[in-house]
């Protein structure tokens, strides 16, 4: 499987305890099987140089999870938001939809309490799919190797973000009809 990663450095041995123990699917190392996703996530930051880092990532002998948008990956994202226990922590990879609330920054309010687990998974089921590889245990990562990594220019950045900022606004369009629609109904 051809993997990547995109961020300031050009890192060629992955820790798997980089990622934040409650961040959607716990504990490892974030990639993306999409190196257009990857592309269009990428930042900026002054002073800094953005890489594309590039892997191939060999799955024979390793224990894969895999989970599409429905009620376990809900529910395994809404417990490592809340740092319980992993309940996952056997597998040595994860695949699985990027929950949008975090990459269109309404990550609070769906797993705040604030509404019903039926509605919070009909809003992270709106909007693109995209799909996130998480390397989640050191037998994983000796078995994702290397290729490269390449140099993203400014003005591509920008026309990648832009793009971005146009799906954020669909989905946000998108969640407020959903949010209302549920107020409408409470009343």
């Amino acid at each position: 499987m051809r993997v990547y990663h995109t961020g300031f450095d050009i890192i060629s041995s992955p820790d798997i305890r980089r990622g934040r123990a409650n961040a959607d699917f716990g504990q490892g190392f974030y990639l993306s099987d999409s190196e257009e996703f990857s592309r269009r996530w990428a930042r900026e930051r002054r002073g800094m140089t953005t890489y594309l880092n590039s892997y191939e990532l060999d799955l024979a002998g390793l224990k894969v999870k895999y989970l599409p948008r429905g009620d376990e990956w809900f529910r395994y994202i809404f417990n490592n938001r809340r740092s319980a226990p992993d309940a996952l922590a056997e597998y040595d990879v994860i695949v699985g939809a990027v929950a949008p609330d975090t990459i269109y920054d309404t990550w609070g309010i769906l797993t705040s309490g604030l509404i019903d687990d039926k509605t919070a998974l009909s809003a992270l089921m709106l909007g693109c799919e995209y799909t996130q590889v998480v390397i989640k245990t050191e037998k994983a990562a000796a078995a994702l190797a290397f290729l490269g990594a390449s140099e993203l220019k400014s003005e591509d950045i920008a026309v990648w973000r832009s793009a971005v900022r146009e799906e954020e606004r669909e989905y946000q369009s998108a969640l407020s009809g959903l949010l209302e629609s549920v107020a409408d109904i409470l009343k």
